[in-house]
């Protein structure tokens, strides 16, 4: 077993070797603040404290992993094996930065707690991230900084025994608006034709009246296509549905459409399904509580994955809902306006709530790419989106972790703002596995 000697024992240290030991790695360790016990064990050791106590194996530590509380930090970058760093130390060291204390700010997202602007939806801005900032938002820097100190350890101490991940890729569909004309109701349907026509919108007001006489199919009824693919690449699959009261972020189907119902079972008995928390139910848990109870009404089950809509994510106050709602997994974890990622891993983990300094049960799924993110936010071609993210996929490839895309119903449509995005998710399907 692996020995860790530290000063102080913080539950932030605690955190961030679990993430390191366990999740990555695999292997058991304990930690000791005992300078005797820790002189005295014959196995493999190192230690980490602020001085270097020349016994052996040290990484250096910095003030933040020790603390409780948060305020503004003083983060120098360097460069290590030709990846940036957070936290620089002695650089006479193996490892001449903090990487625990890096590690934590991240993958915590303790910058999104410190006072920062918001965007018209009230998002944390990825311009705004010391990642995008510095030029590494689009590598999963805590992943390659753990293979490197890895290859260390593995050096130095041949007998411990890491676990070898393997590369995963996971589709996540969110469905926003499950049809463009079918199911609207009488209301928005007469309000549909209503503003064709004063808008002079014939072809709109033409589309929509073959959809519902049957004569052509619904844009955003891509369902059998989607099933198609997933059965084709042999693909895992999420399903996020919108289930939210309508107002002028949530258009989706009344959650008691029998239509919609109806879809969503079928989704069910290909693949996953989650709850799409609606912009409206932001900063309002009983809305949340009654949108994850209609849908566990209509799959007859416990409902325990989400993801937000629009990316509304504000720490700690979402997180804490989903968890009293009974949320375990949740995949909100990467940002609108760019891809890349958001917390600097791309692996799931643990949140540590740093509001009441505790690890959680409460598992996070970044995703680093969004079909969304690409076209209005990055103005890409479809033409030139296998290139743009290529990259990204390699480095999840690279260091065996999760890859997970995030697509929406209406882009396989082919139609409208989305014309010639038809193909593009199979593209990216195919670089992914």
């Amino acid at each position: 077993m692996l020995l860790i000697y530290t000063h102080k024992i913080s539950l932030r240290c605690k955190y961030i070797f679990n993430l390191f030991f366990k999740d990555l790695y695999g292997i058991e360790y304990t930690i000791t603040s005992d300078w005797e016990e820790y002189i005295n064990h014959k196995g493999t050791k190192f230690s980490y404290c602020t001085h270097n106590p020349q016994a052996g194996f040290h990484i250096q530590s910095t003030p933040i992993i020790h603390e409780q509380g948060i305020k503004e930090q003083n983060i120098s970058i360097g460069e290590w094996k030709g990846y940036k760093t957070l936290f620089k130390t002695d650089s006479s060291l193996e490892i001449p930065f903090d990487i625990f204390s890096a590690s934590f700010y991240l993958v915590s997202r303790y910058e999104e707690y410190l006072p920062h602007l918001r965007d018209k939806y009230d998002r944390y801005e990825a311009e705004s991230s010391i990642a995008y900032q510095h030029d590494f938002l689009q590598i999963p820097l805590i992943n390659y900084w753990a293979f490197e100190l890895k290859e260390i350890l593995k050096s130095k101490f041949p007998d411990l025994k890491f676990r070898e991940d393997k590369y995963k890729y996971i589709s996540t569909i969110d469905i926003d608006n499950a049809y463009a004309f079918k199911q609207k109701g009488v209301m928005r349907t007469v309000g549909g034709y209503g503003r064709a026509f004063v808008n002079f919108f014939w072809k709109d007001a033409s589309e929509r009246t073959k959809v519902l006489l049957g004569k052509m199919r619904d844009p955003y009824d891509t369902y059998d296509m989607q099933l198609d693919i997933q059965k084709r690449y042999n693909l895992k699959v999420i399903y996020f549905f919108l289930l939210g009261d309508y107002g002028i972020n949530d258009k989706n189907l009344p959650s008691n459409n029998k239509k919609f119902q109806s879809l969503i079972k079928h989704l069910n008995d290909y693949a996953e399904v989650g709850i799409h928390p609606s912009f409206g139910s932001n900063n309002n848990p009983v809305q949340v509580k009654k949108e994850i109870n209609r849908l566990s009404t209509i799959v007859h089950r416990e409902i325990s994955k989400s993801r937000q809509h629009f990316l509304k994510l504000r720490f700690p106050a979402t997180y804490k809902t989903l968890i009293d709602n009974g949320i375990t997994d949740d995949y909100t974890m990467g940002y609108a306006t760019q891809i890349g990622f958001r917390a600097s891993i791309c692996t799931p983990f643990y949140w540590y709530d740093l509001d009441t300094e505790l690890e959680t049960n409460f598992r996070v799924h970044p995703f680093p790419v969004m079909e969304a993110t690409l076209k209005f936010y990055m103005k890409v071609k479809p033409e030139d989106v296998a290139g743009k993210v290529k990259p990204i996929i390699d480095h999840v490839k690279n260091v065996n972790g999760t890859m997970i895309t995030l697509w929406h119903n209406e882009t396989l449509s082919d139609w409208r703002e989305w014309k010639n995005w038809g193909n593009v998710y199979e593209e990216v399907v195919k670089l992914c596995i």
